[in-house]
């Protein structure tokens, strides 16, 4: 096995419905964001791997409260996280345009993506990407200790990545993601393509293989369009903006932002236009 597996550990499957990505390469394993460490001990011990170290996204329990338990059993790992997350089990404090090489011809540069947390940061490199919670799929994180105009640069960062990425997110949301996502963007073919082909089968095995690319998020994903399109259209139509246009990316974030919160409190939302 010469190239780097990536498989999705579930993890505190009855409340946050979290993804553990474990990068594995021979019978070595990096891990990213371990809200809990039994399961992560479990796949060690199942497939007879070594841990060499573990990257955390930001600062909520449910990605590091793993972290502890792990390092006293691996005592030799490596804990990078980023620079501005209070975490004291951070050995290695990264900041954007930082690079971590995790196995050879495999590094991982580091991407500042706040707008969930103040702190989050993504990893990715010519293959793949990790966002932690500043996207799903199909959908994004809350805003719990960012701002809007944060979290639109973020999104704006992350949709200047290469198209064929593949993408990895922290939660299994899926479902509920591409619900909102349907009934926000109904004339989307692609959206329509994905949410008649969608299918999980979390949490019931640990598979190798990324749920999306980035190029998928980008065109069925409205949190990657709320910039342009027929989505900025309807948000502007929403803000009541008379000319086009003038609606700046954290007033179209937050909107969006904001109809998910209300869909995600009622299973509906209001539109104005």
């Amino acid at each position: 096995m010469d190239t780097v597996q990536t498989f999705g550990i579930p993890a505190l499957i009855s409340t946050y419905e979290n993804y553990i990505w474990a990068l594995v390469k021979h019978d070595k394993c990096w891990i990213i964001d371990p809200g809990e460490a039994e399961p992560v001990l479990k796949f060690l011990t199942d497939r007879g791997l070594s841990l060499q170290g573990i990257l955390i996204t930001h600062r909520h329990g449910d990605h590091i409260n793993g972290v502890a338990e792990l390092k006293q059993a691996f005592t030799n790992i490596i804990i990078y996280g980023p620079e501005k997350t209070p975490f004291p089990l951070i050995e290695n404090r990264l900041k954007e345009g930082d690079k971590v090489t995790i196995f050879e011809n495999y590094p991982l540069h580091v991407l500042e993506t706040p707008g969930h947390t103040e702190d989050h940061i993504s990893f990715y490199n010519n293959q793949h990407l990790f966002c932690g919670d500043t996207l799903f799929n199909a959908g994004c994180g809350r805003i719990l200790g960012g701002t809007p105009e944060e979290y639109a640069n973020s999104i704006m960062k992350i949709n200047h990545l290469p198209d064929q990425l593949d993408f990895f997110c922290a939660h299994e949301y899926t479902s509920d993601n591409l619900k909102f996502a349907r009934l926000f963007d109904p004339e989307n073919n692609e959206l329509k393509k994905r949410a008649q082909q969608f299918n999980t089968d979390y949490p019931n095995r640990i598979i190798d293989a990324a749920p999306s690319t980035l190029q998928e998020e980008k065109q069925t994903n409205p949190f990657m369009r709320f910039h342009q399109g027929a989505v900025r259209a309807k948000l502007e139509a929403h803000l009541k903006k008379t000319d086009t246009g003038t609606a700046s990316l954290a007033e179209l974030f937050n909107t969006l932002r904001g109809l998910k919160d209300e869909f995600d409190q009622t299973g509906e939302f209001t539109l104005l236009s």
